[in-house]
């Protein structure tokens, strides 16, 4: 179901039923650990509630920089998801950058943000400590994120328990947002709540660390037979013999 152009971000806010929220990274082909973490629960959501999932190209170019391998990457997260079971009839799926508002709103949301709430931002030192490059994008990116919700009348965000904190800024800049634009009893914007997913299943890719492109180890949802077969017989298992204890964190 998409919105249409009388369709409102107040409207969508005081709707009884919620609206749901989510980017996807286009990282390249999907894996098993994308699909149990977090795909699964989008198929089940957009089936039972108003939702809008979005490519999240700008996100992307904090780390891909390359046009083309952006470009093949956001069509082939699209490809996996309609291939996966994602209904376009029952949500949207699209591209971030195809909605330029977003973009917008995010300017207008920079004018309300002291620059010292993205100076303590946690995710932002870790990535550069991981040795990303400290570029403007990859400071700005709680700012974006909480555009993308906001823009949408998003009021349910699904996310990983660990990840609840992300939804704070978004909550915050709602807040200043309807301060300082709305009367009292018409706020333009909702407050997102988190949907935490408390299930997740954290799959362990071939090395037995946790399944990521960035430790080099998934296994794809659409590898080919050969390739597939290779990744398993390459997977690290317990040497521990089958009549003693096993360690459940292992």
């Amino acid at each position: 179901m998409e919105a249409t152009e009388s369709t409102s971000p107040s409207a969508l806010a005081t709707a009884a039923d919620p609206v749901v929220v989510s980017g996807i990274q286009p990282s390249g082909r999907l894996h098993l650990g994308n699909y149990f973490g977090a795909i699964r629960q989008h198929i089940d959501l957009h089936q039972e509630h108003e939702a809008f999932y979005f490519i999240v190209n700008y996100h992307a170019m904090t780390t891909v920089q390359d046009a083309e391998q952006l470009r093949q990457h956001t069509f082939d997260v699209a490809l996996d998801y309609l291939a996966l079971g994602f209904d376009p009839d029952e949500a949207a799926l699209f591209v971030q950058s195809d909605v330029p508002a977003v973009t917008e709103l995010m300017w207008i949301f920079f004018n309300l943000l002291p620059t010292s709430h993205l100076e303590k931002g946690v995710a932002y030192k870790e990535k550069v400590e991981a040795g990303l490059s400290p570029n403007a994008g990859l400071f700005n990116y709680p700012v974006l994120q909480a555009a993308d919700i906001l823009a949408y009348g998003g009021s349910l965000v699904p996310v990983g328990a660990d990840q609840k904190q992300n939804l704070e800024m978004a909550r915050d800049l709602a807040r200043r947002f309807n301060h300082r634009f709305c009367p009292d009893d018409d706020p333009l914007f909702p407050l997102p709540e988190p949907h935490i997913l408390d299930d997740v299943a954290v799959v362990p890719g071939t090395d037995g660390r946790k399944m990521s492109k960035s430790y080099d180890n998934p296994i794809g949802i659409f590898d080919e037979d050969e390739t597939l077969k290779e990744k398993v017989m390459s997977i690290v298992t317990d040497s521990t013999p089958l009549d003693e204890p096993k360690d459940p964190e292992t």
